[in-house]
């Protein structure tokens, strides 16, 4: 298994590690629930530098990136980040991804640890606009310090003002003495907070100083199995559960990121299709109505029996108290309100579908 810059430090700290997308990553450290309430609450830190970060740079940069997102990336300005997805040309997604413009030719995408080569082969196959492309993956390390007390705590190491930035904004300045550091609101919990980009040379450096900084406020280290269950309380999408190779944007929830109008780019002409035909399954959240406790690939099923759709993720929410999904499901029955039925181990129990975010 790769390891990151800390995996050492997580191992020391009693983290349980497991293998994820081909690292030993932490997937809990005092517990699921413990951690999840320590970003709701108030602050903790995610190790995850297991993504991968390319820079694309050049003239032809923006085109490059326009050809193969669906998001209209010439909206950005520099200091400005977009989700956004990789089409596949057959219906499906690529990669989710976040795109950075650090200026007029030079942007960072950042991908899943899981798809790192594919997406690197992806986007390079496209790339006939003479673009330099770089990973930097192998040299970068990635913190994720979320919750409500996440800017109060790194406001103490640095002289940026984090209040001044955006949501889907970044600034590169110095953190904690370590200048370059790049400075993010993006946040894949939905609890607040700023995503730093370090050389991993430094991150154990930054780490110690945001631990101290964030000790009045019982900072925690938070891993992988929190950050799902806080992910999915938002209904943010999961590569791998939610979005694959087999799912359009349109019928998981990602039309909001699909740009039609922006001129062409991979599978254009499929979606654009798609949705002047309608979707014939979404993605939508669900409630379970009777005890039970929905996992990934459980199958939705109908009244008969028959599979009508699956769930993507599921879990018993901890701020909720109550059991939560996501699931595809076919349209007629994907307006909050809706009962479905989850097939629970050979048990058919009944849910609800709502509106999201849960929380």
């Amino acid at each position: 298994m790769k390891t990151t810059a800390l995996t050492d430090l997580h191992i020391g700290l009693g983290a349980k590690m497991v293998e994820f997308a081909g690292y030993n990553m932490p997937v809990l450290y005092a517990g699921i629930n413990q951690e999840h309430a320590a970003v709701r609450n108030s602050v903790g830190v995610f190790d995850v530098s297991h993504m991968g970060e390319f820079i694309l740079e050049g003239p032809g940069a923006l085109a490059l990136i326009q050809q193969v997102t669906t998001n209209d990336a010439s909206k950005l300005t520099p200091g400005k980040a977009q989700y956004s997805c990789l089409p596949n040309k057959q219906g499906g997604i690529v990669d989710d991804l976040l795109v950075y413009k650090i200026n007029d030719e030079k942007y960072l995408l950042v991908v899943n640890a899981s798809n790192m080569e594919k997406d690197w082969n992806w986007i390079s196959q496209h790339n006939t606009f003479g673009v330099t492309m770089t990973n930097i993956s192998d040299d970068t390390s990635l913190l994720a310090v979320q919750g409500p007390n996440a800017l109060a705590t790194l406001q103490k190491l640095t002289a940026v003002d984090l209040a001044s930035i955006p949501y889907y904004s970044f600034t590169i300045d110095a953190l904690a003495g370590v200048e370059n550091v790049i400075i993010s609101n993006t946040g894949y919990t939905g609890s607040g907070g700023f995503e730093l980009y370090v050389p991993n040379a430094d991150v154990k450096h930054v780490w110690d100083a945001v631990f101290a900084a964030g000790a009045e406020f019982n900072i925690q280290p938070i891993g992988l199995g929190a950050r799902d269950t806080l992910r999915l309380e938002k209904g943010f999408c999961l590569y791998g559960n939610d979005i694959d190779d087999t799912t359009n944007p349109l019928e998981a929830g990602l039309g909001w990121i699909t740009k039609l109008d922006k001129g062409e780019f991979n599978d254009k002409e499929a979606i654009a299709q798609l949705k002047a035909e309608g979707v014939k399954r979404k993605l939508v959240g669900f409630e379970m109505i009777e005890k039970g406790i929905p996992r990934h690939d459980y199958p939705v099923v109908n009244q008969t029996g028959d599979v009508i759709g699956k769930v993507t993720s599921g879990t018993q929410s901890s701020s909720l108290g109550k059991a939560i999904g996501m699931a595809y499901v076919p349209t007629e029955l994907s307006k909050p309100g809706s009962e479905i039925i989850i097939d629970i181990r050979g048990r058919q129990l009944k849910a609800q579908v709502v509106k999201l975010p849960f929380v």
